[in-house]
């Protein structure tokens, strides 16, 4: 059986009363992960390791092959100038440089991280929370194969500004950037190919791929985070988000088959 050797850069954990009643982030990454795949094949395994890079800056070792790299949400700010997001900056700058072949998935924060990492600005924006209606662009059409995605979200930060050679997959009334792709250098697409109505992407060609949404969280975590951030968020917005809470998403299906088709699972 054809195993996935994946590596997850942990950058943040639950709030400790939302950790006590639903564990660990990291269990939450290996229950999307395994829940994606099998809507896929049974065919495939994976094997995750996970690094803590907030709190004890570990990193996967060069010596170590992995078919993908996931960079997960986080509270903090990709423009915080502390030593874990120093450090991680710097990691993945390597990373871009040395191991060109390395699939990197980006989630929320991690979308933001690697944004700025390719050049991009990240500013304060209006808070996005609970399920939300992405609009895709031709890019996200082609890859999604659908003209919308729905996806849970959690964050006020976003991305400003799309970095060199990434293209923009979706957005919202509230933030431009819903994620991006950057392609593999010998399987960029033409200008000619952009311009298509036929766009076909095969998620093979993906060598980066980053959503500002979480694919990963569902009902019961996204409602214990807003109930723990209620005075942050405000009543209004706490509201409207638990009306939205339930409303049907795309993390597992849609996403999850991207996220394993740019790993080379069809």
């Amino acid at each position: 059986m054809l195993t996935i050797k994946l590596a997850l850069l942990l950058c943040d954990d639950f709030p400790a009363p939302v950790r006590a009643i639903f564990g660990y982030y990291e269990a939450l990454f290996r229950r999307y992960l395994t829940d994606s795949l099998a809507a896929i094949t049974s065919e495939v395994d994976y094997k995750l390791d996970v690094f803590d890079v907030f709190e004890k800056m570990e990193y996967p070792p060069d010596s170590t092959h992995y078919d993908g790299l996931l960079v997960s949400g986080s509270r903090a700010t990709a423009y915080d100038d502390i030593p874990w997001i120093d450090k991680l900056r710097k990691y993945l700058e390597h990373i871009l440089c040395e191991k060109p072949s390395l699939k990197i998935i980006g989630i929320c924060f991690g979308h933001q991280i690697i944004a700025k990492v390719l050049g991009s600005w990240i500013e304060r924006g209006p808070w996005e929370v609970s399920v939300t209606p992405i609009d895709l662009a031709c890019m996200g059409r082609a890859i999604f194969r659908h003209h919308k995605i729905h996806l849970q979200m959690f964050h006020v930060d976003q991305v400003s500004e799309t970095p060199p050679h990434a293209h923009v997959l979706g957005s919202t009334p509230d933030a431009h950037n819903q994620g991006m792709v950057i392609f593999e250098p010998e399987l960029a697409l033409s200008p000619e190919d952009l311009e298509s109505d036929a766009l076909s992407v095969p998620p093979r060609s993906i060598h980066i791929f980053t959503l500002q949404g979480h694919p990963e969280l569902g009902v019961p975590i996204i409602r214990a985070l807003i109930e723990a951030e209620r005075d942050i968020l405000g009543d209004d917005l706490v509201e409207d988000a638990l009306r939205r809470l339930y409303d049907s998403t795309d993390g597992v299906v849609k996403v999850g088959r991207v996220i394993w088709g740019m790993l080379g699972v069809a």
